[in-house]
């Protein structure tokens, strides 16, 4: 088991937790992220790591990336497109159209530019091509209120899951997406899930989490099957949380 894995937005949350059980499993890892400090707290010394500065709505960062991972390792067998921003809560009347522009360059725009920089690299590898994990989120099913910008794009994500699903198959890439719910991170803090989260009613509802260390194991367990096994699509969510029948 193991291989060569790309994480973006490994230097927090989800991205964190993937990267170490990764680890775990004997994967060499790259970890992508804006800031220095937080991929090499993720990494924590690892020396089957590699932390690599991106920004992944930059073209040049992320073929850089690339280029790195191939100079190291020499192939790339796995990117996990993780890297996502929420935005600011707000109604579509008063969404801003600088932060819509900022969460799908980020969400959408950038998972593209990783994938095509990883299928340019996967390409030349096959017929052992390599897997593209998309996280999307329970969000690309069902919307919370005033999450316009944030809905939309993991919408866009799954679109793009499928395409790429399709185009990948004669090079042997094989792409799935996960969508999880209420894994216990930062973000959930900020929508208040602990206190109180704005439901579809208008109330407010504290909301079930679960640890995000499970959320990890379920990508590196998609990540860990041979390439011609796919999970296309996989939810996991808090058991309980307001997702069938929000609110």
């Amino acid at each position: 088991m193991g291989g060569i894995a790309v994480v973006t937005g490994a230097g927090s949350g989800i991205g964190r937790a993937v990267v170490r059980e990764l680890f775990a499993s004997g994967w060499r890892v790259a970890l992508a992220g804006r800031r220095a400090g937080p991929l090499a707290e993720s990494a924590a010394g690892h020396p089957d790591s590699l932390l690599v500065p991106t920004d992944v709505t930059v073209e040049a960062d992320i073929e850089a990336l690339f280029d790195a991972v191939v100079d190291r390792w020499g192939r790339v067998d796995l990117l996990v497109n993780n890297a996502g921003v929420f935005g600011t809560a707000a109604a579509p009347d008063q969404i801003d159209p600088a932060v819509w522009r900022q969460v799908l360059d980020v969400n959408v725009t950038g998972a593209l530019l990783c994938a095509r920089a990883a299928f340019t690299r996967m390409k030349a590898q096959a017929p052992r091509g390599g897997r593209i994990i998309n996280n999307g989120s329970v969000s690309a099913h069902v919307p919370r209120p005033l999450s316009a910008a944030y809905t939309a794009s993991k919408h866009a994500m799954t679109g793009l899951t499928k395409s790429l699903s399709l185009d990948g198959r004669d090079a042997g890439i094989s792409v799935g997406q996960i969508d999880i719910g209420n894994t216990a991170t930062a973000l959930l803090d900020d929508l208040g899930a602990a206190t109180g989260a704005l439901q579809a009613d208008g109330s407010r509802r504290v909301e079930p989490t679960f640890p995000v260390e499970q959320a990890a194991r379920a990508v590196v367990f998609m990540a860990s099957l041979p390439l011609d096994c796919t999970v296309d699509s996989l939810v996991i969510t808090a058991t309980g949380m307001p997702f069938v029948g929000r609110g």
